[in-house]
């Protein structure tokens, strides 16, 4: 899903995700009770967000998973980091504490 980064209010993202919605849908050639059945939301759920409306989390994934677009969710989870925050800490705590060591010839006996 390509959405444009100028969009500035809340109203903006939610017509155009709709919109993108909408035009997959189309696409792939599926009435809005289709894919409504599909997703396992009512029909007025699926409306209200193909018309920028407002619509749950859980709606737009169902909706997502059902035009088998589930990599547009990989986009709101970050990736893991390959070194804890925690890790990171340790580490530079040791190395305060070595630098300190040295500093300090006192510390040595």
């Amino acid at each position: 899903m390509e959405l444009r980064p100028s969009l500035a209010s809340s109203v903006e993202w939610e017509t155009e995700l709709g919109s993108q919605v909408r035009r997959l849908r189309l696409r792939q050639n599926r009435t809005q009770s289709e894919l409504a059945i599909a997703a396992n939301i009512s029909l007025s759920a699926l409306k209200t967000l193909e018309l920028g409306r407002g619509s749950s989390v859980r709606t737009l994934i169902q909706v997502t998973r059902a035009l088998d677009r589930s990599e547009w969710l990989s986009a709101f989870s970050p990736p893991e980091p390959s070194i804890s925050p925690m890790q990171m800490l340790r580490a530079q705590q040791k190395q305060v504490a070595a630098i300190r060591k040295r500093a300090n010839p006192k510390a040595r006996r």
